[in-house]
């Protein structure tokens, strides 16, 4: 199916939008903390509009419903991608120019017919950072951040892209939520999500690897929906991103430092200070640098973990696990980590996505505890059919 563009506000729409902000204003209503209201003013101001259409010789609105929604988008929303933020199917949206717009709906992506303009990108992105406390410049020309609804946005701004501002838009999905979910969709068989049930109710130790977009971190939020409730769950973040169902749970992001160059957060630091927090299972939704260090001391210390890791193989995440530790400093020994990673990490749960854009388990790998001939040693426990 094919994504068609948003419809350009009519001037009238945009007439009615402009009395609506000052509405908003005035009353002191923040349309994010009071959606009815909101939506109530809007209402009210585009049946007013038609009341006295007529005889101002103004434009009518055919859709007195379909134009409210629209003027909440533009005024408490993200205007010409609130429909593509709102339609389900859509699973992320990016912007390489004003007038080259993409969106990728299961798996598969394609361009949509929706020209912008510089400023309007701009004002987009400065309304989306606006509650998130993260700030984008010429001094911090990248930024990583979550959105009300959950979703991750990126955005590269010039001279680090060549010309246009480039965003990204990781939308927060409601389905596939948990393994059930997963196996309905066919990305793994019922047989795989018992046993990856009974790995997480074990407390044993689990990576999802993959490349992007293969699934990884939908596939991490599920397994930690299947922990036992009584476990409590620290999940630590460069922006939040996981949707973790679970009775007892504390997500923790990095933080990004002040124009001063004070007060940032790393994942280093959310990694030792989750382990204070009485874990019974801390989860990294990303390893990517030297705080594979701290998981794996974590880990060692018998508190069992997650994480996400980009890997071409269930066996390379395991090396790129072993490797990564060795960015934290020079007094950091390949033969300390490697039985680290032998003894602490248990199942690696390898995704991929087919070239139609279905995403699946491809493969799972239990280690044995030892190290062979410079690598941890692993028996294969399941692998799929190719897709």
């Amino acid at each position: 199916m094919s994504l068609a563009a948003p419809a350009a506000p009519g001037t009238a729409t945009r007439a009615v939008a402009e009395r609506v902000r000052d509405r908003l204003r005035s009353e002191r209503t923040d349309p994010a903390r009071e959606p009815e209201r909101a939506a109530q003013i809007a209402q009210a101001e585009v049946r007013a509009h038609n009341d006295v259409a007529l005889a101002r010789g103004l434009d009518l609105i055919d859709d007195e419903a379909a134009a409210a929604h629209e003027v909440l988008a533009m005024v408490a929303g993200f205007g010409p991608l609130q429909a593509l933020l709102e339609d389900p199917g859509v699973e992320e949206i990016w912007i390489n120019a004003p007038d080259r717009i993409y969106a990728a709906r299961a798996g598969r992506s394609e361009r949509v017919p929706l020209v912008l303009t510089a400023a309007a990108v701009r004002d987009l992105v400065e309304r989306m950072l606006q509650s998130t406390g993260r700030r984008i410049d010429m001094s911090m020309p990248f930024v990583d951040a979550s959105l009300p609804d959950g979703s991750r946005l990126h955005v590269v701004i010039p001279d680090i892209t060549r010309q246009h501002w480039a965003v990204n838009i990781r939308k927060f999905l409601t389905t596939h939520r948990s393994l059930d979910d997963l196996v309905a969709a066919g990305s793994l068989p019922p047989e795989v999500a018992r046993h990856l049930r009974t790995q997480m109710a074990q407390g044993r130790s689990v990576i999802v690897s993959g490349a992007t977009h293969a699934g990884k971190t939908t596939l991490l939020s599920a397994l930690v929906g299947a922990c036992p409730p009584e476990h409590r769950i620290v999940t630590v973040e460069e922006t939040f991103e996981l949707a973790v169902r679970a009775p007892d749970v504390v997500a923790l992001q990095c933080r990004q430092p002040s124009l001063e160059g004070a007060g940032e957060v790393t994942m280093r630091r959310l990694v030792k200070e989750a382990l204070r927090m009485r874990p019974d299972r801390i989860v990294v939704g990303e390893v990517r640098d030297a705080e594979a260090l701290d998981l794996l001391l974590a880990l060692n210390t018998g508190v069992p973990g997650a994480a996400t890791v980009h890997a071409n193989s269930a066996t390379e995440a395991l090396r790129k696990l072993a490797a990564l530790p060795l960015l934290a400093g020079r007094n950091i020994d390949a033969a300390f980590i490697l039985p680290a990673v032998a003894g602490a990490v248990h199942t690696v749960v390898h995704c991929e996505r087919s070239p139609r854009g279905r995403r699946y388990v491809a493969e799972i790998v239990e280690t044995t505890g030892a190290v062979v001939a410079g690598a941890v040693e692993v028996r294969s426990v399941y692998r799929a059919d190719a897709a």
